[in-house]
């Protein structure tokens, strides 16, 4: 059985990548200053660090899980040059007023819900109890919470910066 681990988990847009309200494509895409560099430190450190993100967009017919996919290996592959990798993204097509009738649904995994979190925790061996996530709208935190983890509302800047000031206020007990 492998070592229990405490989990960074981030959301995508908005605080690993510039929110454009549905990126759906690579050209779309902009980091967050910081983004490599945290996700490298909480690696350095031994934690997880896994993306869960809502992509309604899917839903609504803006674009194709095949093109968020695209997105998904793109960052993986923009991260491995920066000596940098996400364990695992986790996502929510769905929506309950989805365009696309096979992604409306009103899903246990669309924060502010915790079932990405939760399936993330099924599927490795996370310390809940140390983990926290790093989100920028209250959806974000209310899923943390949910989850029975940490959460810190993240409103632009460094996030490696920001990361390391929410690792520190998390030790002394910020939930």
């Amino acid at each position: 059985m492998k070592e229990m681990r405490p989990a960074l988990f981030l959301d995508r847009d908005g605080v690993r990548n510039v929110d454009r309200t549905y990126v759906a494509s690579v050209d779309a895409l902009e980091w967050i200053e910081g983004a490599a560099a945290c996700v490298r430190n909480f690696h350095a450190r031994g934690w997880y660090v896994i993306c869960v993100t809502n992509q309604s967009g899917i839903g609504m017919g803006h674009y194709t899980e095949t093109d968020m996919q695209a997105v998904h290996d793109h960052m993986q592959s923009v991260l491995a040059e920066e000596r940098a990798a996400l364990d695992a993204i986790y996502h929510c097509p769905y929506h309950p007023a989805a365009t696309v009738a096979r992604y409306r649904k009103d899903s246990l995994d669309r924060k502010p819900r915790p079932g990405m979190l939760l399936s993330a925790m099924a599927d490795f061996p996370i310390r809940r109890e140390a983990s926290f996530l790093i989100g920028d709208k209250q959806t974000d935190i209310d899923a943390a919470h949910a989850a029975g983890i940490g959460g810190f509302l993240f409103k632009g800047g460094n996030l490696a910066t920001f990361a390391e000031w929410a690792l520190a206020a998390f030790e002394d007990g910020a939930r």
